[in-house]
């Protein structure tokens, strides 16, 4: 009998959209998401208009959004989403300095998975990111 060596092929990488406006988040989240093995950054927005017509052009993944934006906020893009049953199947996370209850509850209700706070929880979405893509590779 022969065995035939095969080797069964690494899952895409988990493919993450930003929606952030401040170039200082923007870039440090860019910089830590191009380190993390099984993660391919795939591009952000800083407007809700920009950000609702890339994700109507393409799937992601993960959407990670920040609520106050330069035009528009993440709960209305969300909101949007919602309605035009875009991004339907891609992880919805808020990376935001405001972490109300209210947003919170809002933003369950329009399928945000995960809350992280940007003052305190970087490291926290860094780790959880790392985990989705360690995920790809298996």
């Amino acid at each position: 009998m022969t065995l035939i060596n095969s080797t069964i092929p690494d899952r895409p990488a988990i493919r993450i959209f930003l929606v952030e406006d401040s170039p200082d988040v923007r870039d440090l989240l860019i910089e830590n998401l191009q380190e993390i093995p099984g993660i391919d950054y795939a591009g952000f927005s800083e407007t809700e208009n920009d950000a609702l017509s890339r994700l109507n052009q393409d799937n992601y993944d993960v959407l990670i959004l920040d609520i106050q934006l330069k035009q528009g906020n993440g709960m209305s893009l969300l909101q949007s989403l919602a309605r035009a049953s875009m991004q339907a199947n891609a992880l919805k996370i808020i990376f935001s300095n405001n972490v109300s209850n209210a947003y919170r509850q809002v933003g369950a209700k329009l399928g945000v998975e995960y809350f992280f706070d940007k003052s305190s929880e970087f490291l926290k979405l860094r780790q959880f990111l790392e985990h989705l893509g360690a995920g790809a590779r298996q």
